[in-house]
């Protein structure tokens, strides 16, 4: 007999595969391109909530109380602070790291921007396009963005993050990311993220998805909710264009935040992970 629990977990990753893989499949079928038109918002945004309705459906099959089972919660601590400013600070090594990568320069005049998206005209603005679009990003991940994320966040770091708990913090983190990453497959052939290199873009993802992860576990372990994890997610997809805004030269293999620059910024922060934790384990052996 098949234990629940193995057997929740099981049914979340086939319902979740099964209808996002579907739901890209009929995209790529009906002709439309990827990055192009409102069909790619509403099919991206489907495709986002997909985890939540299955893990919401899963665990009330199974009885499973959901606001304890998915990490639900509204009750607001310090994390979520951190949920929403980090995201800052992995855009902030994206750029920085980007810059140092051969043949990239810092281009506080955006003609980077202008020789990428020669389609995309430039507005004339009072202020530079990059500080408007961190308030607008800021604004976005904690309000409509963090909505949308949600919809992952509740499947992966909600309920495949509860029937992970008991292998630890970093093996849980290398699970769940590497599903995620695997997940994003079918956008990532169709375009997304890696337009030219679809894929290598595929392992890409995978890795960057790693990454991601312990500080998106973190941050909902702290705060004891999902919904900071939203947060962070809707954030993060908010900024990430910012460090293209600065920046000439490169592919996005190499700069941007899901390119090598990102993934080399989010390296840091999980180092930082690492010895916070050890230090909060010191803290607490020596309080006892």
């Amino acid at each position: 007999m098949v234990e629940p629990k193995f057997k929740r977990l099981k049914l979340f990753l086939g319902w979740t595969f099964g209808l996002s893989w579907t739901l890209a499949l009929i995209f790529y079928l009906s002709g439309a391109q990827w990055g192009q038109g409102l069909s790619t918002v509403l099919v991206g945004a489907l495709y986002m909530a997909i985890p939540a309705l299955c893990a919401i459906g899963i665990q009330k099959r199974f009885g499973q109380p959901l606001k304890e089972s998915l990490r639900l919660s509204l009750r607001f601590n310090r994390w979520f602070l951190v949920a929403w400013l980090l995201p800052v600070v992995i855009i902030l090594l994206a750029t920085g790291l980007s810059i140092l990568l051969p043949g990239v320069s810092f281009s506080p005049g955006m003609e980077g921007w202008a020789a990428r998206f020669p389609d995309q005209p430039l507005p004339d603005l009072p202020i530079h396009l990059y500080w408007l679009t961190l308030i607008q990003g800021l604004v976005a991940g904690v309000t409509i963005n963090a909505v949308f994320a949600l919809g992952e966040e509740v499947g992966w770091r909600g309920l495949l993050l509860t029937e992970l708990s008991h292998v630890g913090f970093w093996r849980a983190s290398l699970i769940i990311g590497t599903v995620w990453g695997i997940w994003h497959g079918p956008l990532i052939l169709q375009g997304h993220n890696y337009p030219n290199y679809p894929v290598l873009g595929i392992f890409m993802m995978i890795l960057f998805c790693i990454l991601m992860t312990p500080p998106l576990i973190l941050v909902t372990q702290k705060a004891q909710s999902v919904v900071a994890a939203a947060i962070f997610h809707g954030t993060i997809n908010a900024l990430g264009a910012l460090p293209l805004l600065v920046i000439a030269g490169g592919n996005e293999l190499g700069v941007g935040l899901t390119g090598l620059a990102g993934m080399g910024g989010l390296a840091l922060i999980n180092l930082g992970i690492v010895l916070y934790r050890r230090g909060t384990r010191y803290r607490t052996i020596i309080n006892h």
